[in-house]
């Protein structure tokens, strides 16, 4: 289960809230970066400029699940507002 984050929370409407957990679980339970390609919905992708070596899968059109991956998995996961 995904874990609450006061900030994140803050940050993300409430609305969103199951859809942001069901998908902080995924990127919690995957082994390989790419099992998050499925479902076509989360919309991996490899961030560049300021956000090189990073990446994110969407919660909606707006917000988006950030992170960096390592062979143990992701980590600096957070939250964004993409608008």
């Amino acid at each position: 289960m995904g874990k609450s984050s006061k900030s994140a929370r803050k940050l993300c409407p409430q609305s969103l809230w199951k859809i942001a957990r069901r998908k902080l679980d995924q990127l919690d339970s995957v082994l390989n970066i790419e099992e998050l390609k499925v479902p076509p919905g989360n919309r991996l992708e490899s961030l560049s400029g300021n956000r090189k070596g990073e990446f994110s899968i969407r919660i909606n059109d707006q917000y988006r699940i950030c992170f960096k991956w390592s062979e143990s998995g992701p980590f600096e996961v957070e939250i964004t507002d993409y608008h």
